[in-house]
C-alpha cells in the first residue's frame, strides 16, 4: 500500500517522473538516507510512507541482508557505508534501464552465470 500523500515540498521539487514506479523498497531507502541522523522503528516508518508495518519489517530486514541499513532493536538506519549505498544505486539505475531498454521480461534471458549476485 503506498502512501496517498506527500509533502507539497517534494512535490513542488520531483521531477515530472519521479514518483512514476517507485515502490516501497525505494522509498524505505529514501525516506532512511533523507533521515540519515535519526534511528526508526519499522511501525514510525510505516506511519510516515503510509506503509504497512508488517511490509516495512519484510523490507527492512531484506535490506539488512543487503547490508543497506543497520538494527539495533527495535530500531533501523541507512547503512554508513556509502560506498555500498551508492553501487547498490547503480545497480539499480542499471536494472531499470535495462528493464526500459529490453522490457522485463527479457532480463531473465540475458542473465549469465557470470553475473554476480548481490547481497
Amino acid at each position: 500500500m503506498s502512501g496517498e500523500t506527500i509533502d507539497i515540498s517534494e512535490f513542488e521539487n520531483a521531477d515530472v517522473d519521479e514518483f512514476e514506479g517507485r515502490n516501497d523498497t525505494e522509498r524505505i531507502v529514501s525516506f532512511l538516507d533523507e533521515n540519515d541522523d535519526r534511528a526508526w522503528k519499522a511501525a514510525t516508518i510505516a506511519d510516515r510512507l503510509g506503509l504497512d508495518t508488517d511490509a516495512v519489517s519484510a523490507i527492512l530486514s531484506r535490506l539488512k541482508e543487503r547490508g543497506l541499513v543497520r538494527h539495533k532493536r527495535p530500531y533501523w538506519a541507512i547503512t554508513d557505508d556509502e560506498e555500498r549505498l551508492r553501487s547498490a544505486y547503480r545497480l539499480h539505475r542499471h536494472h531499470e534501464t535495462a528493464d526500459e531498454r529490453y522490457g522485463e521480461e527479457r532480463l531473465e534471458d540475458l542473465r549469465t552465470d557470470d553475473m554476480e549476485k548481490v547481497r
